[in-house]
């Protein structure tokens, strides 16, 4: 189990600080690179946010080993908390633009579910494949 969580919180780490290293790279190519400066203290607060956001989606994956709630109910709560980490720490750290109104924060949340979306669809793939291939193994047994 202390393995297990330390792999869990390591993933969710590196997913946390990949995406956001991808987002500040879109939002960059967007703006033009030669148009956008990242300080020291946006880089250590995307780095820390990033994991803090990660372990928030990662740890609440913890619910998908509970057999006796329903997958979509599963989805609904780590999504759920995961998002809610996620806006907590959008807006601490001012990603979230929340004083430019209300339709740049809507775009933001919609760009931000579509990100969970596609990570949790890969790794639901992902593990779907892992056990395919374990099933086989052990029917081949």
């Amino acid at each position: 189990m202390k393995v297990d969580l330390i792999k869990r919180l390591a993933m969710g780490a590196f997913v946390g600080c990949f995406i956001v290293m991808l987002v500040m790279v879109f939002m960059s190519l967007e703006r033009g690179p030669q148009n956008v400066q990242f300080d020291g203290m946006t880089i250590i607060n995307a780095f820390l946010g990033s994991i803090v956001v990660g372990w928030g989606f990662s740890l609440t994956g913890l619910i998908y080993e509970r057999e006796d709630i329903a997958f979509p109910l599963q989805i609904a709560f780590q999504m759920g908390i995961g998002m809610l980490i996620l806006f907590a720490v959008a807006v601490y750290l001012q990603w979230m633009p929340v004083n430019l109104g209300i339709g740049i924060i809507i775009e933001w949340i919609i760009i931000a579910c579509i990100f969970a979306a596609v990570s949790w669809c890969g790794f639901y793939i992902y593990y779907y494949l892992v056990a395919r291939e374990i099933n086989k193994k052990i029917l081949n047994k």
